[in-house]
Protein backbone atom coordinates (compact mmCIF):
# COMPACT_ATOMS: atom_id res chain seq x y z
CA UNK A 1 0.00 0.00 0.00
CA UNK A 2 1.20 3.52 -0.99
CA UNK A 3 -0.02 6.70 1.19
CA UNK A 4 1.66 9.67 0.09
CA UNK A 5 1.17 12.65 2.50
CA UNK A 6 0.40 16.07 0.60
CA UNK A 7 0.01 19.54 1.25
CA UNK A 8 -0.36 22.64 -1.20
CA UNK A 9 1.97 24.72 0.90
CA UNK A 10 4.90 24.39 3.61
CA UNK A 11 4.88 24.16 7.09
CA UNK A 12 1.31 22.51 7.53
CA UNK A 13 3.32 19.89 9.50
CA UNK A 14 3.56 17.39 6.34
CA UNK A 15 6.75 15.64 6.88
CA UNK A 16 5.69 15.45 10.70
CA UNK A 17 2.97 13.48 9.72
CA UNK A 18 4.87 11.40 7.55
CA UNK A 19 7.49 10.37 9.78
CA UNK A 20 4.93 9.93 12.72
CA UNK A 21 2.88 7.80 10.88
CA UNK A 22 5.71 5.44 9.62
CA UNK A 23 7.25 5.27 12.93
CA UNK A 24 3.48 3.87 14.27
CA UNK A 25 3.22 0.68 11.72
CA UNK A 26 4.63 -2.15 11.61
CA UNK A 27 6.99 -3.08 8.28
CA UNK A 28 7.06 0.56 6.84
CA UNK A 29 9.10 2.02 4.54
CA UNK A 30 9.07 6.19 4.61
CA UNK A 31 10.30 7.82 1.01
CA UNK A 32 10.85 11.34 1.23
CA UNK A 33 10.41 12.93 -2.19
CA UNK A 34 10.90 16.62 -1.31
CA UNK A 35 13.90 16.17 -3.57
CA UNK A 36 14.83 19.84 -3.33
CA UNK A 37 14.46 19.98 0.28
CA UNK A 38 14.41 17.02 1.94
CA UNK A 39 14.39 16.52 5.51
CA UNK A 40 13.02 13.10 6.89
CA UNK A 41 16.27 12.51 7.68
CA UNK A 42 16.08 15.08 10.38
CA UNK A 43 13.71 13.57 12.69
CA UNK A 44 15.03 9.83 11.41
CA UNK A 45 18.51 9.83 12.31
CA UNK A 46 18.74 6.40 10.11
CA UNK A 47 21.55 4.13 9.89
CA UNK A 48 22.88 4.76 5.89
CA UNK A 49 23.84 1.63 4.03
CA UNK A 50 24.00 3.12 0.25
CA UNK A 51 23.84 5.88 -1.73
CA UNK A 52 23.20 5.84 -5.50
CA UNK A 53 23.76 8.36 -8.10
CA UNK A 54 20.49 9.68 -10.35
CA UNK A 55 22.08 10.30 -13.77
CA UNK A 56 19.41 11.47 -16.67
CA UNK A 57 20.20 10.66 -20.44
CA UNK A 58 21.78 13.71 -22.37
CA UNK A 59 22.60 13.91 -26.40
CA UNK A 60 26.66 13.35 -27.70
CA UNK A 61 27.21 14.74 -30.87
CA UNK A 62 29.66 12.54 -32.85
CA UNK A 63 31.09 15.76 -35.06
CA UNK A 64 32.44 13.15 -37.61
CA UNK A 65 28.54 12.33 -38.85
CA UNK A 66 27.23 15.71 -38.18
CA UNK A 67 26.69 17.68 -41.27
CA UNK A 68 25.04 20.57 -38.79
CA UNK A 69 21.59 20.29 -40.44
CA UNK A 70 20.06 21.56 -37.80
CA UNK A 71 17.04 19.46 -37.35
CA UNK A 72 17.74 18.09 -33.85
CA UNK A 73 17.48 22.07 -32.38
CA UNK A 74 14.38 22.11 -34.45
CA UNK A 75 12.10 19.01 -32.62
CA UNK A 76 14.03 20.00 -29.16
CA UNK A 77 10.40 21.61 -27.63
CA UNK A 78 12.76 22.63 -24.86
CA UNK A 79 15.43 24.49 -26.53
CA UNK A 80 18.01 22.38 -25.48
CA UNK A 81 19.82 22.21 -28.65
CA UNK A 82 21.20 25.03 -31.23
CA UNK A 83 22.90 24.73 -34.24
CA UNK A 84 25.47 26.92 -35.45
CA UNK A 85 26.48 26.23 -39.20
CA UNK A 86 29.44 28.26 -40.78
CA UNK A 87 30.31 27.13 -44.57
CA UNK A 88 31.28 23.33 -44.35
CA UNK A 89 31.79 23.43 -40.59
CA UNK A 90 29.60 24.15 -37.79
CA UNK A 91 28.53 23.85 -34.10
CA UNK A 92 26.59 22.28 -31.75
CA UNK A 93 25.13 23.59 -28.63
CA UNK A 94 23.89 21.98 -25.53
CA UNK A 95 22.48 23.61 -22.99
CA UNK A 96 22.54 20.24 -20.27
CA UNK A 97 19.47 22.27 -17.74
CA UNK A 98 17.19 22.39 -20.71
CA UNK A 99 17.24 19.55 -21.66
CA UNK A 100 14.89 16.73 -20.48
CA UNK A 101 16.52 13.52 -21.67
CA UNK A 102 13.33 12.37 -23.90
CA UNK A 103 15.91 11.38 -26.35
CA UNK A 104 14.12 12.80 -29.56
CA UNK A 105 16.92 14.26 -30.76
CA UNK A 106 19.03 11.08 -30.79
CA UNK A 107 16.05 9.04 -32.20
CA UNK A 108 15.36 11.25 -35.25
CA UNK A 109 18.60 12.52 -35.90
CA UNK A 110 19.06 11.46 -40.29
CA UNK A 111 22.80 11.45 -39.92
CA UNK A 112 22.68 9.36 -36.82
CA UNK A 113 25.00 10.97 -35.43
CA UNK A 114 24.09 11.60 -31.98
CA UNK A 115 24.78 9.30 -29.55
CA UNK A 116 23.55 8.87 -25.31
CA UNK A 117 25.08 10.70 -22.54
CA UNK A 118 24.43 10.97 -19.24
CA UNK A 119 24.76 13.48 -16.45
CA UNK A 120 24.21 13.27 -12.55
CA UNK A 121 21.17 15.71 -11.44
CA UNK A 122 20.78 13.99 -7.95
CA UNK A 123 21.22 11.54 -5.07
CA UNK A 124 19.38 8.10 -3.69
CA UNK A 125 19.98 7.45 0.33
CA UNK A 126 18.57 4.29 1.65
CA UNK A 127 19.00 3.35 5.40
CA UNK A 128 16.93 2.06 8.00
CA UNK A 129 15.90 3.15 12.02
CA UNK A 130 14.39 -0.06 13.26
CA UNK A 131 11.45 -1.27 11.56
CA UNK A 132 10.98 1.71 8.85
CA UNK A 133 13.26 1.51 6.16
CA UNK A 134 14.49 4.79 4.94
CA UNK A 135 14.07 6.15 1.15
CA UNK A 136 15.68 9.45 0.52
CA UNK A 137 15.81 11.64 -3.40
CA UNK A 138 17.68 14.62 -3.32
CA UNK A 139 18.85 16.67 -6.58
CA UNK A 140 21.47 17.96 -6.80
CA UNK A 141 22.17 22.29 -6.62
CA UNK A 142 20.86 24.08 -9.51
CA UNK A 143 19.30 21.46 -11.27
CA UNK A 144 15.55 21.60 -12.23
CA UNK A 145 14.52 17.49 -13.18
CA UNK A 146 13.28 16.65 -9.69
CA UNK A 147 10.59 14.50 -11.31
CA UNK A 148 13.54 12.31 -12.20
CA UNK A 149 14.91 12.35 -8.84
CA UNK A 150 11.43 11.67 -7.64
CA UNK A 151 10.42 8.28 -9.67
CA UNK A 152 14.09 6.97 -9.33
CA UNK A 153 13.06 7.36 -5.43
CA UNK A 154 9.56 5.66 -6.11
CA UNK A 155 11.42 2.59 -7.61
CA UNK A 156 12.49 1.28 -4.10
CA UNK A 157 9.01 1.04 -3.19
CA UNK A 158 8.35 -2.71 -1.92
CA UNK A 159 5.07 -4.03 -2.66
CA UNK A 160 5.32 -5.78 0.73
CA UNK A 161 5.43 -2.93 2.90
CA UNK A 162 3.42 0.18 3.49
CA UNK A 163 5.14 3.20 1.53
CA UNK A 164 4.48 6.12 3.45
CA UNK A 165 5.44 8.97 0.48
CA UNK A 166 6.28 12.77 2.18
CA UNK A 167 5.75 14.83 -1.15
CA UNK A 168 6.97 18.07 -2.18
CA UNK A 169 4.58 20.99 -1.15
CA UNK A 170 2.70 22.76 -3.41
CA UNK A 171 0.38 21.79 -6.42
CA UNK A 172 3.53 21.40 -9.22
CA UNK A 173 5.03 18.68 -11.34
CA UNK A 174 7.29 17.31 -8.75
CA UNK A 175 3.97 17.77 -6.16
CA UNK A 176 2.09 15.35 -8.97
CA UNK A 177 5.20 13.22 -10.00
CA UNK A 178 5.30 12.05 -5.93
CA UNK A 179 1.39 11.48 -5.67
CA UNK A 180 0.60 9.76 -8.69
CA UNK A 181 -0.28 6.34 -7.97
CA UNK A 182 -0.61 6.16 -4.72
CA UNK A 183 -3.24 4.52 -3.10
CA UNK A 184 -4.28 7.39 -0.99
CA UNK A 185 -3.80 10.58 -0.35
CA UNK A 186 -2.94 12.37 3.28
CA UNK A 187 -3.51 16.39 2.81
CA UNK A 188 -2.23 18.62 5.64
CA UNK A 189 -3.29 21.46 6.71
CA UNK A 190 -3.78 24.00 9.09
CA UNK A 191 -7.49 26.12 9.64
CA UNK A 192 -5.94 29.19 8.51
CA UNK A 193 -7.22 31.35 5.22
CA UNK A 194 -3.77 30.19 3.27
CA UNK A 195 -4.77 26.83 4.33
CA UNK A 196 -7.66 26.42 2.95
CA UNK A 197 -6.72 27.98 -0.38
CA UNK A 198 -3.61 25.42 -0.62
CA UNK A 199 -5.97 22.90 0.85
CA UNK A 200 -8.37 23.38 -2.01
CA UNK A 201 -5.45 23.16 -5.17
CA UNK A 202 -3.82 20.39 -3.73
CA UNK A 203 -7.11 18.40 -3.18
CA UNK A 204 -8.09 19.16 -7.15
CA UNK A 205 -4.75 17.27 -7.75
CA UNK A 206 -5.66 14.54 -6.31
CA UNK A 207 -8.95 14.87 -7.90
CA UNK A 208 -7.43 15.10 -11.18
CA UNK A 209 -4.71 12.05 -10.45
CA UNK A 210 -8.44 9.77 -9.42
CA UNK A 211 -6.29 9.66 -5.76
CA UNK A 212 -8.61 9.05 -2.64
CA UNK A 213 -7.64 11.63 -0.06
CA UNK A 214 -8.54 12.56 3.99
CA UNK A 215 -7.71 15.96 5.59
CA UNK A 216 -5.40 15.75 8.68
CA UNK A 217 -5.33 19.41 10.29
CA UNK A 218 -2.42 20.56 11.92
CA UNK A 219 -2.05 23.58 14.67
CA UNK A 220 -6.12 22.66 15.19
CA UNK A 221 -7.76 25.31 17.00
CA UNK A 222 -10.76 26.66 15.81
CA UNK A 223 -11.36 24.96 12.20
CA UNK A 224 -14.10 26.01 10.83
CA UNK A 225 -13.07 27.04 7.79
CA UNK A 226 -11.41 23.88 6.94
CA UNK A 227 -14.50 21.72 8.36
CA UNK A 228 -16.99 23.87 5.95
CA UNK A 229 -14.67 23.22 2.89
CA UNK A 230 -14.58 19.21 3.96
CA UNK A 231 -18.30 18.79 4.54
CA UNK A 232 -18.97 20.86 1.23
CA UNK A 233 -16.59 18.17 -0.93
CA UNK A 234 -17.25 15.19 1.25
CA UNK A 235 -13.65 15.14 2.51
CA UNK A 236 -13.31 12.92 5.30
CA UNK A 237 -10.99 14.86 8.24
CA UNK A 238 -9.35 12.08 9.56
CA UNK A 239 -7.46 13.37 12.25
CA UNK A 240 -6.68 16.46 14.27
CA UNK A 241 -3.18 17.56 16.00
CA UNK A 242 -3.55 20.30 18.26
CA UNK A 243 -2.03 23.55 18.69
CA UNK A 244 0.25 23.48 20.99
CA UNK A 245 3.62 25.10 22.06
CA UNK A 246 5.11 21.19 22.93
CA UNK A 247 4.75 19.94 20.03
CA UNK A 248 6.17 22.70 18.36
CA UNK A 249 9.36 22.29 20.58
CA UNK A 250 9.61 18.67 19.36
CA UNK A 251 9.66 20.36 16.30
CA UNK A 252 12.68 22.72 16.55
CA UNK A 253 14.45 19.62 18.39
CA UNK A 254 13.80 17.34 15.49
CA UNK A 255 12.28 15.19 17.40
CA UNK A 256 9.09 12.99 16.16
CA UNK A 257 5.83 13.38 17.21
CA UNK A 258 4.86 9.97 18.51
CA UNK A 259 8.90 9.75 20.07
CA UNK A 260 8.55 12.85 21.95
CA UNK A 261 4.56 12.15 22.72
CA UNK A 262 4.05 8.58 23.10
CA UNK A 263 0.08 9.20 23.26
CA UNK A 264 -0.42 10.12 20.04
CA UNK A 265 1.02 6.72 18.69
CA UNK A 266 -2.38 4.93 18.93
CA UNK A 267 -3.83 8.24 17.10
CA UNK A 268 -1.66 7.68 14.06
CA UNK A 269 -2.34 3.85 14.40
CA UNK A 270 -6.34 4.32 14.33
CA UNK A 271 -4.87 6.54 11.22
CA UNK A 272 -3.74 3.93 9.12
CA UNK A 273 -6.55 1.82 9.64
CA UNK A 274 -9.32 4.33 8.85
CA UNK A 275 -6.99 5.01 5.69
CA UNK A 276 -7.12 0.91 4.95
CA UNK A 277 -11.07 1.42 5.08
CA UNK A 278 -11.64 4.08 2.71
CA UNK A 279 -9.41 2.12 0.13
CA UNK A 280 -11.52 -0.94 0.32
Amino acid sequence: MIISVASGKGGTGKTTVAVSLALSIENSQIIDCDVEEPNVHLFLNPEIKEKIKVKTLIPEVDKNKCNYCGYCSQICVYNALAVLKFNSTGEVLLFPHLCHGCGGCILLCPEKAINQGFREIGEITIGYRENVEFVEGKLNISEVLAPKVIEKAKNFIKPDKIAIIDAPPGTTCPTVSAIKGSDFCLLVTEPTPFGLHDLELAYEVTKALKVPSGVVINKSEDDKIIEDFCKKNNLPILMKIPFKREIAELYSKGVPLVVGMPKYKENFQKLITLIKNFKK
